[in-house]
């Protein structure tokens, strides 16, 4: 048995059985810091065990002694398969090359993080590169889509103008990364790359915000940059694995991102919330749904078992920046019902969108800040993923019908 999404916690019972343990070993792996508990609110005699751990353990078990079946779980919530030294994810924070990350969205730019990504000196000038001819006329004939849409659109053109594009060093890589991210800027603002702008700064003036909201936007943006292996960083590795240039990467990483499943998370956020009409709505909203057994967007993460730091600081950051907007009023509500209905808290995709709507942005920007964001970590991933010089290729477990036998 598999705990639900909301079940955070086993009994002693669930836990020995999912492990096939008796009592007395289960409480040898808590004594030995293997499974975390903690006493259970109902009663404080009783002890729960957090799931995630047990979960990891079964699972570590089950690879050590049938790798056939574990295989199966590898690429869903699995054991890890790919060496990285971008991101940690750990107790509850999360860390790029060993800097928490957290602490860069408080006190860097986004450029600063993506050199830590890239492993670029520190200060290494981005030099603006105009538009080729044809891409500005792209962008023209493409003013009617949406920002992600003109992405995608974008960069298949750039790639065929952009000569350099196929060098693979690691100098030239991190300059045909920049460009990559000159020409989403681009499509987004629909504006020829600025010398004297950072994006966030970029992004701000193309949005026609305040420039209180820079700061705001630059820590979306760092927040947003990688993530260990999600599901895009890995469609990411897989292209650049077969040695296709940083803008197929980032084109695969646009593709996945967009998928309801990752960031277009974001857009059923946004729909639940206007169906919610109110923060006073979103309580009765949750339970509605629950009743009818309709799924509810934006709670609880697997890898943080108390909570989403990156969608806290966001919400902190709107309370304090922004404590009279419409969206700060939102925050206790989605919040609390989340925990109380659901035992789950917000993620990311709540904290992209709650900063949209505080700052003013159009709607689909929280898709955006992720998309240029995580542009970072797709590009990271890729340098990563050329140095190794090693194809991605897992086997298939094949489960269809077999081949007739031949006559002797």
């Amino acid at each position: 048995m598999a705990p639900g999404k909301s079940s955070r916690f086993l009994t002693a019972s669930e836990a020995a059985a999912m492990l096939g343990i008796s009592r007395g070993s289960l409480y040898s792996y808590v004594s030995r810091g293997r499974i975390r508990a903690e006493a259970d609110p109902r009663d404080r005699r009783v002890s729960r065990y957090l799931a995630a751990d047990v979960l990891g353990l079964r699972d570590g078990k089950e690879a050590r002694l049938h790798p056939e079946i574990a295989a199966r779980k590898t690429l869903r919530w699995g054991i890890p398969v790919l060496e990285s030294s971008l991101t940690l994810i750990d107790n509850g924070r999360f860390y790029y090359r060993g800097r928490d990350a957290l602490t860069l969205a408080r006190e860097a730019a986004f450029e600063d993080v993506v050199r830590l990504l890239w492993d670029a000196p520190d200060r290494a000038p981005f030099p603006a590169q105009r538009l080729s001819r044809r891409c500005r006329g792209l962008l023209k004939a493409l003013r009617s889509l949406s920002p992600m849409q003109r992405m995608q659109a974008l960069l298949p053109a750039a790639a065929a103008d952009d000569r350099a594009a196929h060098d693979a060093t690691h100098t030239a890589l991190a300059a045909t990364g920049w460009r990559v991210l000159q020409v989403l800027m681009a499509a987004v603002t629909l504006r020829e790359p600025a010398t004297d702008r950072s994006i966030a700064e970029s992004l701000a003036r193309g949005w026609k915000v305040a420039g209180a909201a820079k700061t705001a936007i630059d820590a979306a943006l760092i927040l947003s940059a990688d993530h260990e292996l999600n599901v895009s960083a890995f469609a990411a590795r897989v292209v650049a694995s077969s040695r296709s240039t940083p803008y197929e990467v980032v084109s695969a990483g646009l593709a996945a991102l967009a998928g309801s499943q990752h960031g277009g998370h974001t857009a059923r956020v946004e729909e639940f919330l206007d169906e919610a009409g109110s923060p006073q709505g979103v309580r009765a909203l949750i339970t509605d749904r629950l009743r009818r057994g309709v799924a509810i967007p934006g709670f609880g993460h697997p890898l943080y078992t108390a909570g989403d730091p990156r969608a806290h600081m966001l919400f902190a950051l709107i309370r304090r920046r922004w404590p009279e907007s419409d969206a700060a009023g939102y925050l206790h509500a989605i919040a609390s019902a989340g925990r109380d209905l659901l035992g789950e808290y917000p993620t990311l995709d709540y904290g992209l969108v709650m900063l949209r709507r505080a700052i003013g942005l159009p709607r689909g920007s929280a898709l955006v800040l992720f998309a240029i964001g995580r542009t970072a970590g797709w590009i990271a991933h890729a340098i990563e993923q050329y140095a190794t010089d090693g194809l991605i290729r897992p086997r298939a477990i094949y489960i269809g019908p077999q081949p007739a036998k031949r006559g002797p």
